[in-house]
């Protein structure tokens, strides 16, 4: 298996980030995702992200007041933005398969596209003081409700027959979230042919009905 890289392109900052201004704020943030993907949060110093970034150490605390603080900006900036794809979908006027079957493709594809920045979001939230994680919990448990939400759609419609909409919506939410631990930019597949592929696997789990 691949080793997941931990270089994010620098053109991708201001589309994962556009609300972040100053352009160096982004590019700390950049560098932190960067530096927190290839050493971890606590491996990772001040200087390390600065230097990355092309600034001083004290550059940083200009933008942010703490590396737990760039943590937390990174996080929260990637749990709204997956909660917005999940919103997308889950509101579009179609039957709940239709609609299982492209928040898997968009969810999967989106922490693949974006794995390294995706393995930072999801697997450094324990390092989050406790209001911030918190706070990324809300959104978590919002995506959560949402998604069970969807089954229980197609559980009552008829489309969907598995006992626990809860349990199932984890798993759902689980096997994608996990695509950034392992996904790289060597892969073959490309993040949309994995995202079909994995809607597949969710409908077969969720006991779709066929047609």
């Amino acid at each position: 298996m691949s080793e997941p890289s931990g270089a994010v392109p620098a053109e991708l900052s201001t589309e994962l980030w556009p609300d972040v201004q100053p352009d160096a704020a982004r590019r700390l943030m950049l560098a932190g995702v960067e530096s927190f993907a290839r050493r971890g949060f606590h491996a990772t110093t001040t200087r390390d992200i600065a230097g990355r970034a092309g600034m001083s150490p004290a550059a940083l605390y200009v933008h942010f007041p703490s590396k737990a603080a760039l943590l937390f900006a990174i996080s929260k900036y990637g749990h709204e933005q997956t909660l917005q794809l999940v919103e997308r979908v889950v509101a579009r006027p179609e039957p709940a398969t239709a609609k299982m079957t492209a928040l898997v493709e968009d969810f999967v594809a989106w922490h693949a596209r974006r794995h390294t920045v995706a393995r930072v979001v999801q697997y450094e939230l324990q390092a989050l003081p406790e209001a911030e994680y918190e706070e990324v919990g809300r959104l978590r448990r919002r995506i959560e409700q949402l998604v069970r939400e969807l089954i229980t759609e197609g559980v009552e419609a008829g489309e969907f027959d598995v006992p626990e909409p809860r349990t199932a919506a984890r798993a759902v939410l689980s096997l994608g979230v996990d695509v950034a631990r392992w996904y790289s930019d060597r892969m073959r597949k490309s993040p949309a042919a994995l995202g079909r592929e994995y809607a597949g696997l969710v409908l077969n789990m969720l006991g779709a009905k066929a047609g």
